[in-house]
C-alpha cells in the first residue's frame, strides 16, 4: 500500500510540474520584440478599431470614480450636491477647463489622456446631473 502511494504521489508531482512549466512558459513569453534600423522587421499589428466615442457615465466609471466616489484630494463626490453646488455656480465652462487641464490635485483629464476633450466634458455633465 505504501509503494502504491509513492508512486501515485511521485505521479501526480510529476505531472503538476509539466503544468506548471507550461504555464510559466505561457505567463513569461515576450510580448514584442524590438527590430533596429536595417533589420527586417515583422509587421505590427493593426490598431484596434475605435468603438466610438465613450459616454460620460464609462468615463466616470473607468477614470473619475476613483477619486470622485470616495471625495479623496478633496474631490466633489458624485452624487452630493453640497460638494457639487458652489462648483457649478462658477459655472460648466470652468468645470470643463478644470477638468481638461487639471485643478488643485486632479490631474489634467483626470489621467484618461486617450480621452476626447468631449469625453471629458461628457464626464463632468454626468456628475453634474447625478449630484444636483
Amino acid at each position: 500500500m505504501k509503494k502504491l502511494f509513492g508512486i501515485l504521489l511521485v505521479a501526480g508531482l510529476v505531472a503538476g510540474s509539466a503544468v506548471a512549466e507550461d504555464d510559466v512558459k505561457t505567463r513569461t513569453a515576450p510580448v514584442g520584440s524590438t527590430c533596429l534600423s536595417g533589420e527586417a522587421c515583422a509587421a505590427a499589428p493593426a490598431p484596434a478599431a475605435s468603438a466610438g466615442p465613450k459616454s460620460g457615465k464609462d468615463v466616470y466609471g473607468g477614470f473619475c470614480t476613483t477619486c470622485h466616489s470616495a471625495g479623496l484630494m478633496g474631490a466633489p463626490k458624485f452624487g452630493t450636491a453640497a460638494d457639487w453646488a458652489p462648483r457649478a455656480a462658477k459655472g460648466k465652462e470652468t468645470l470643463y477647463t478644470h477638468a481638461l487641464k487639471g485643478f488643485n490635485s486632479m490631474p489634467p483629464k483626470g489621467m484618461c489622456a486617450a480621452c476626447t476633450d468631449d469625453e471629458i466634458k461628457g464626464a463632468v455633465d454626468y456628475m453634474l446631473d447625478g449630484s444636483k
